[in-house]
């Protein structure tokens, strides 16, 4: 079967099957300020940030709720989570862009793992590892003060 060259172009520039529906999902130039998937566009593996908050744990988002913040596509496991977050990306998503505050502490970006997270002073943090959350845990006022001297000259390095 060969395809005509129009076709293959409407559905590559992510507008559907001619005749149907067009697709509206979401997108999103991938960033470097945001730990994103680099293929995807999806922030941190595509886990819902207001789980963490909701839930007590990581609980992955959907492709059907999903909004655009910061260069990057967030999840989430429903519309209210999904709008909870829209209006208050602030609060409820990991903060320095979801990078290790102990590594950016040390002046290093590293990225978090969704999966080495806490909650601190209502704010998400992300881990690359669990030794990195514990040493957190422990003094959180100490690596916030140092991560936050050194985030601005970090974050300013960081691709847009």
């Amino acid at each position: 079967m060969i395809i005509p060259l129009a076709a293959v172009l409407w559905i590559g520039l992510g507008l559907g099957v001619p005749g149907g529906s067009p697709q509206f999902a979401a997108q999103a130039a991938t960033t470097e300020r945001v730990v994103v998937n680099r293929f995807s566009g999806v922030a941190i593996e595509g886990y819902d940030p207001v789980a963490y908050f909701v839930d007590g744990r990581p609980m992955m988002g959907l492709p059907d709720f999903e909004a655009t913040q910061a260069g990057a596509v967030w999840r989430f496991r429903n519309e209210g989570n999904r709008a909870s977050f829209v209006a208050h990306p602030d609060i409820y998503g990991p903060q320095y862009g979801g990078y290790d505050p102990v590594d950016l502490a040390r002046g290093v970006t590293y990225a978090g793992n969704p999966r080495f997270w806490l909650v601190s002073g209502e704010r998400l943090y992300l881990f690359g590892r669990e030794q990195n959350r514990d040493a957190f845990a422990a003094d959180p006022a100490r690596v916030l003060r140092e991560a936050n001297t050194r985030w601005p000259k970090l974050e300013q390095d960081l691709a847009q």
